[in-house]
């Protein structure tokens, strides 16, 4: 393997090799499922998808696990506030969850395993962290972690002891014996859902799940834990400290952290009034297929490690890069290539080595332009062989990325009789006639008027297309 990843815990990227040979097993923190999925879950999701495919296009089998957390504090406030049953506001929302991710063309995970499901595996494990001197139960019927007990505490935030103390708060009435020490199960308080335990009816605490469900799914030790930066104190380190005490061994190989999202610059949260669902992205496209793409797209224009800055003229650029894509697409056709030439397999290892360094997708997808400059070179010139293979290899690559899988004239909106008019101001017929006029005013080199009509059609959403052999096409932005 000549990848190489970067690991949040040895921060330093590192070639990548799996524990078993051919097979991976990477585990990634889903959704706490108590509202639409919003943008910086969009990036998670596309992320590890991505990661996904390219791991799997290298012949690696993968066994991916992303969890759903379906009872945790903030669900019971917002069941509470709905007055609904906790099942139905959970269920409803993974719904809408998987909605996204098929918009966003994100593939299910081989296993997605939910917190009320793992309830005994979960109790297992605090007992055992109980057994080791690891755990304890406080005054207030809670069962904590020693944080102080388990060496190497902080290595993966890169905090000491002493600087976690500093910023620790303790509430009153908690019944900890040290501000460190992070609650594991958490006793029954009246109309809140709970099981049965040796210290009495309660839940799991947010952290034990992930331990518990990633454990039960892939073993005490495997190769990738992945998430959002967000999660890396103090979920994730939890897990490091509840795992490897229970278990006596390395939990995770390589850890991944995807960056942050912001929003004109400014941190997304719902108390700035910049908070973007995914369906709000989506209901601003009159087709859904085409914005999820494009959402995917611009997630994929940004390292995976690097913020992400939203904004909608950053949404219009992925918009007519993806469209600048598709456009090259659909000069080559539809049939595979019977071989490629040197020349067209260097574009292949060039997209590979960029992947190779720790997920490059950036210089990955600039390669899939040069791509398509060249088809579009090669399309003037009239070498269908050339262009079959061009084409050939853009949509090979942009298939590991997850890109391009849909028609490119249904994406680009290529205007036909047909089509039944534009925002109801224009019929496709109209459109025609336009353009019609405008050929007329070419071809009498009528320049100012030729240019009136494309204004026009442009000030109504109209974009038009000339092509090398005169005709003009046209589609809706």
């Amino acid at each position: 393997m000549t990848l190489s990843i970067y690991n949040s815990l040895s921060r330093k990227k590192e070639p990548f090799q799996p524990r078993a040979t051919g097979r991976v097993g990477m585990y990634v923190c889903g959704m706490t499922v108590y509202d639409f999925c919003h943008l910086g879950h969009a990036r998670v999701l596309v992320v590890f998808d991505m990661v996904v495919r390219v791991l799997r296009s290298r012949g690696l089998e993968v066994r991916y696990v992303r969890n759903i957390t379906d009872i945790d504090d903030k669900i019971i406030v917002r069941a509470n506030e709905l007055s609904e049953p906790i099942d139905a506001v959970t269920s409803r929302f993974i719904d809408a969850m998987h909605e996204d991710e098929a918009a966003l063309n994100v593939m299910p995970p081989d296993e997605e395993p939910r917190a009320t499901g793992h309830i005994q595996s979960i109790i297992d494990m605090v007992r055992v962290l109980q057994d080791k001197g690891l755990a304890y139960q406080g005054s207030n019927g809670d069962v904590y972690f020693r944080v102080r007990k388990f060496p190497g505490y902080g290595a993966l935030s890169g905090r000491s002891l002493d600087e976690l103390l500093t910023g620790a708060r303790v509430e009153k009435d908690e019944g900890k014996d040290d501000p460190l020490d992070f609650v594991l199960w958490k006793t029954a308080k009246a109309n809140e859902p709970s099981w049965p335990s040796p210290w009495g009816d309660g839940r799991p605490g947010w952290h034990i799940e992930c331990s518990a469900m990633s454990t039960q799914c892939l073993g005490d030790h495997f190769d990738i834990h992945g998430g959002g930066m967000d999660l890396r104190f103090p979920h994730h380190e939890n897990e490091i400290a509840q795992s490897e005490g229970a278990t006596g061994k390395r939990f995770v190989n390589t850890w991944m952290h995807n960056g942050f999202v912001q929003i004109d610059e400014e941190k997304m949260s719902k108390s700035l009034g910049n908070f973007l669902t995914i369906r709000n992205l989506l209901a601003d496209d009159p087709d859904p297929n085409r914005a999820g793409e494009v959402i995917r797209f611009l997630i994929l224009l940004s390292h995976y490690r690097s913020p992400l800055n939203f904004s909608d003229g950053i949404l219009g650029q992925a918009r007519a890069g993806l469209d600048r894509l598709y456009a090259a697409l659909r000069l080559a056709p539809a049939k595979p290539a019977s071989a490629l030439s040197a020349e067209v397999r260097s574009y292949e290892a060039a997209f590979q080595q960029a992947l190779d360094d720790d997920f490059n997708t950036p210089s990955a997808i600039a390669v899939l332009f040069e791509l398509a400059r060249e088809i579009n070179k090669a399309s003037e010139a009239r070498d269908t062989a050339l262009v079959d293979e061009l084409g050939c290899a853009l949509k090979r690559l942009a298939d590991v990325l997850g890109i391009l899988y849909q028609d490119p004239e249904r994406f680009l909106g290529i205007g036909s009789g047909s089509r039944s008019g534009v925002d109801g101001i224009l019929s496709a017929s109209e459109i025609e006639n336009l353009l019609a006029e405008r050929r007329q005013a070419r071809e009498s080199r009528d320049f100012a008027r030729a240019d009136e009509i494309r204004d026009q059609l442009e000030q109504m959403g109209v974009e038009l297309m000339d092509r090398p052999d005169g005709s003009t096409e046209w589609r809706v932005r």
